[in-house]
């Protein structure tokens, strides 16, 4: 297997992995915190979405598409493979295509180097608002009961909003802790 190839799977594996996890881990954290189907006032996944397509690209969209669509086929949403499928795709695909905007009009550099609170803020809000968008739009034309309103598309985007945040600073408070010199 080169090295390419490699890669890809990693960062599928790993997306599949990550995603799959968050998700149960917070749909028992916010249990409570649920506004109606597939919207919650608080969404940790959202951030790792936007995490993990930002740093694997592609194999990391696909590991999210997949991953989605297997919750929501052992899950809570009225059976219809269809709905799955677009669900999936959209989890996946949604925080992908807020990477290629953030890239070419945002200045974002392919290895995040030049990535600053600014700009990570601005890939917040455009991952967000893309996924929000798309998410309450598919479950409309589904027609899925008391989904694809301009209510439930807020709380969406501000359960992404704040999950993004909430995570991210979990991560960057993480990785502090990680590089704080040890007293002797």
């Amino acid at each position: 297997m080169n090295k390419i190839s490699r890669e890809w799977m990693v960062g599928f594996t790993l997306s599949v992995l990550a995603y799959s996890s968050l998700f149960y881990v917070n749909a028992w954290l916010t249990t409570h915190l649920s506004y109606g189907i597939g919207v919650n006032w608080i969404y940790l996944p959202a951030g790792l979405r936007l995490f993990l397509t930002l740093i694997f690209g592609l194999s990391g969209a696909v590991g999210i598409a997949i991953a989605s669509f297997m919750i929501c086929f052992f899950g809570q949403f009225p059976f219809e493979l269809t709905t799955y499928i677009g669900i999936g795709l959209i989890s996946g695909f949604a925080p992908y295509l807020a990477r290629l905007f953030v890239m070419r009009n945002i200045s974002i550099s392919s290895d995040l180097s030049n990535l600053s609170m600014q700009k990570l803020a601005m890939c917040i809000l455009i991952y967000a608002t893309l996924s929000a968008g798309l998410h309450q739009w598919w479950f409309a034309v589904r027609g899925l009961d008391e989904t694809g309103t301009v209510n439930h598309f807020l709380v969406m985007l501000f359960g992404d909003v704040l999950g993004a945040v909430i995570l991210i600073g979990l991560i960057k408070y993480g990785l502090d802790l990680m590089r704080r010199p040890k007293s002797t």
